[in-house]
Order: C-alpha cells, then sequence, then structure tokens
C-alpha cells in the first residue's frame, strides 16, 4: 500500500512539468504598459488614451493581449473598414493580422485611423482569427481617441481608434481577423 502511493506521487511529479501551456493563466498587460505602447503608436494626439484606457480597465479589466495597426474606412449609408497589425501577447509571442468589414447604419464619411485594440480573454493567438460583432461608431470618445467594443463569446475586442478624416454616425457590423490580407469583409 506504501509502495503504490508512493508510485502514485511520484507520477503525479513527473507529469506536473508537462502540463500543457493552456492550462497556464495568461499573463495580462497593466494600464502603465498599454498607455506606454500606446503613447508610442499614436504620439502627440494620445492625451485622450490615459482616460479612454482607464475608461477599457474599468470595465473589463487587465487584457491578455493588444494589436497595434493601422485601417482606413468609409461609408454611406454601409461601410467596410479594412486594417491591418501585429497582436502583442506576453506568453504566445506575436502574431500579424490583417482585419476587415462590413457596417450598416446611419454612418457616411471616411477615415484614416492608428488603432490599438485591447483584448481580453483570449484563450490562444489564433482564437482572433475570426469575427467580433458589435456597435460602432463613437461609444466613448475623449480628446480625438474613440473606443468601441467587439465581442465573440467571451472573447472582449476593444479598438482604440485616433486618426484623419470624418466618420459620423452609429452602426452595427462587425470586424474579421485573418491570418492574410483580403478584400473580402465576409
Amino acid at each position: 500500500m506504501r509502495a503504490l502511493r508512493h508510485l502514485l506521487i511520484l507520477g503525479i511529479l513527473i507529469g506536473l512539468p508537462v502540463a500543457p501551456a493552456w492550462a497556464q493563466a495568461p499573463e495580462r498587460y497593466s494600464s502603465n504598459e498599454i498607455l506606454d505602447a500606446g503613447h508610442r503608436m499614436f504620439g502627440g494626439v494620445s492625451r485622450g488614451l490615459a482616460s479612454v484606457v482607464e475608461k477599457a480597465f474599468s470595465t473589463w479589466g487587465q487584457p491578455n493581449g493588444y494589436i497595434l495597426g493601422q485601417e482606413g474606412g468609409g461609408a454611406f449609408i454601409g461601410g467596410l473598414r479594412y486594417g491591418e497589425g501585429a497582436l502583442y501577447t506576453k506568453n504566445a509571442g506575436d502574431l500579424k493580422v490583417y482585419w476587415q468589414g462590413p457596417t450598416l447604419g446611419w454612418d457616411v464619411g471616411g477615415e484614416g485611423a492608428r488603432t490599438m485594440m485591447l483584448v481580453y480573454n483570449l484563450p490562444s493567438t489564433r482564437a482572433v482569427y475570426q469575427r467580433f460583432a458589435g456597435i460602432d461608431g463613437s461609444a466613448y470618445l475623449v480628446g480625438g481617441v474613440g473606443m468601441t467594443a467587439l465581442t465573440s463569446g467571451s472573447i472582449v475586442v476593444v479598438p482604440i481608434r485616433s486618426g484623419v478624416g470624418l466618420r459620423l454616425g452609429a452602426n452595427v457590423g462587425y470586424l474579421k481577423f485573418t491570418p492574410e490580407a483580403t478584400w473580402n469583409p465576409f
């Protein structure tokens, strides 16, 4: 009986180091780390960034990833948005991403923007390659920096945008993330 207990304990100890990586809690980013990355991305227009990031942190907590990139879009009732960037994580490496998506609603104009997207509850980097739906527009706007939220299951993506152009309105749509650029927003 004693020998069986020792073998069982030995088996457990040997199996612990090979536990799957997904079983480990994902590392999260602090608000200071996000603000530093945002200041490098947005430069001089980043005064409103602190307020927007603070709002995101108070609503969703600490993200376990973020995307930095650029995007452009336009709309007249229906619209399109295209972008590219990189997903950064602490424990799973970096990943090139492209996004595109249609919108429908009261929306008119065009814009080009630098974009930071906070990513919450991402189980793996490849899980970003899907559609994230939500209500878009300027849901929260401070100092020229706007924030919205898109979801897919438990994963939340919070785009923070600052750019040139004028696009006014509110719409319903989604962003589809892909590993390669495509013109097809569907």
